[in-house]
């Protein structure tokens, strides 16, 4: 009797030491007092995890972006999810609530529609989790911060290249996405410079039309009846990306027209560049990919540590006064390409001037 009542108070220690032992772990047998030093991903003390919502990664632009920030972000200790919603709104709100239930630390957004996007933003704030909108400015919500370039000054660079090789004449506006509010004020940009000449008589505007989701296609349809009814007269064409104006340039081909009316983009993507190399398309503007794309990774990194992100501006989204961090862009026409994309290195040499003849091509650098 001794004996069983000896191994019954063993037994009933050793399930004391168990249960002692399980007080000190979660389900996941995950010690207690390091579970505060890891994030909703499972990473390492100081080590945050961050959604990357973009809007479309079938647009070369945005897989430059998308690689950069990566790139910096990982450098600086950080996990990166990474979500196309390839131009579909409801697919965008859809991932973002998805990765706002996988533990992110901060939130990244390159928004379709700039006003689309106020519930999922309102969730995340609702759950502390910092947002950080990327080059397009989410309206009608609180947002921690806005990295993007100074998007007026865009416009009015396209509009003073233009203006500078053609002072007068008769112009057509082609807007970029009606939903994206950068395509606002890339138009308030180049009414900047354009009004006034309209308001002396230099220029006449004989249309003004917007391109869904920057659609080539879109823009290849607009420019076809706008050269229609204008019956082929127009000397400009202020479009607003590169994509856009690779759509328009389809159209003015077609009419033995390309190279002839001088036309304006955006992004300096790379069939944009071949296009002002080989003299259909005579500008672009250029907005140093690497730059945005590392200061973004940088900020949503210091947002998920729940760091103070200091700015030298705001713009106002409807809502709030919206921290903005804003950098500068660049004119990139034939004249300084090689000093421009090829010496950052966003595109080589040889892609950019492959269809140019070696007696037209600038010297190599």
């Amino acid at each position: 009797m001794k004996k069983c009542k000896g191994l019954l108070s063993f037994v009933l220690i050793l399930s004391l030491m168990f249960i002692m032992a399980a007080c000190g772990q979660d389900a996941n047998g995950t010690p207690a007092n390091e579970k505060g030093n890891k994030d909703g991903g499972g990473t390492e003390k100081n080590k945050v995890t961050i959604g990357l919502s973009v809007s479309d990664l079938t647009l070369e632009r945005w897989q430059h972006d998308r690689d950069f920030f990566v790139e910096k972000a990982e450098e600086l200790g950080a996990n990166v999810l990474v979500q196309s919603a390839n131009g579909d709104e409801a697919k965008q709100l859809s991932q973002i609530q998805n990765m706002l239930s996988q533990g992110i630390d901060a939130l990244v957004i390159i928004a379709i529609n700039s006003d689309a996007l106020s519930t999922v933003v309102d969730q995340a704030k609702a759950e502390g989790i910092p947002v950080l909108a990327y080059d397009r400015l989410i309206n009608g919500t609180d947002i921690d911060a806005y990295v993007s370039f100074d998007n007026v000054r865009v416009g009015e660079m396209q509009a003073e290249y233009l203006v500078e090789k053609v002072p007068s004449g008769k112009y057509f506006l082609m807007g970029g996405s009606p939903t994206d509010n950068n395509a606002k004020m890339f138009r308030e940009g180049q009414m900047n410079i354009i009004q006034p000449l309209v308001d002396k008589g230099d220029i006449e505007i004989v249309g003004d039309q917007w391109a869904k989701d920057w659609d080539a296609n879109e823009a290849l349809k607009i420019m076809e009846n706008a050269l229609t009814a204008n019956k082929n007269d127009i000397d400009a064409v202020v479009a607003s990306n590169d994509s856009t104006a690779g759509g328009a340039i389809q159209a003015l081909e077609a009419q033995d027209l390309a190279g002839k009316v001088v036309i304006s983009g955006q992004d300096a993507d790379l069939a944009g560049v071949q296009r002002i190399a080989e003299g259909v398309q005579t500008m672009t503007v250029y907005k140093p990919i690497k730059a945005i794309a590392t200061k973004s990774a940088e900020v949503a990194v210091q947002l998920g540590k729940g760091e103070k992100v200091s700015s030298d501006s705001t713009v106002n989204n409807g809502k709030i006064d919206v921290p903005f961090i804003k950098l500068d862009p660049i004119k990139v026409g034939k004249e300084n390409i090689v000093d421009t994309v090829v010496k950052d290195g966003f595109h080589s040499y040889d892609d950019i001037y492959k269809n140019v003849p070696e007696n037209e091509r600038p010297e190599r650098p």
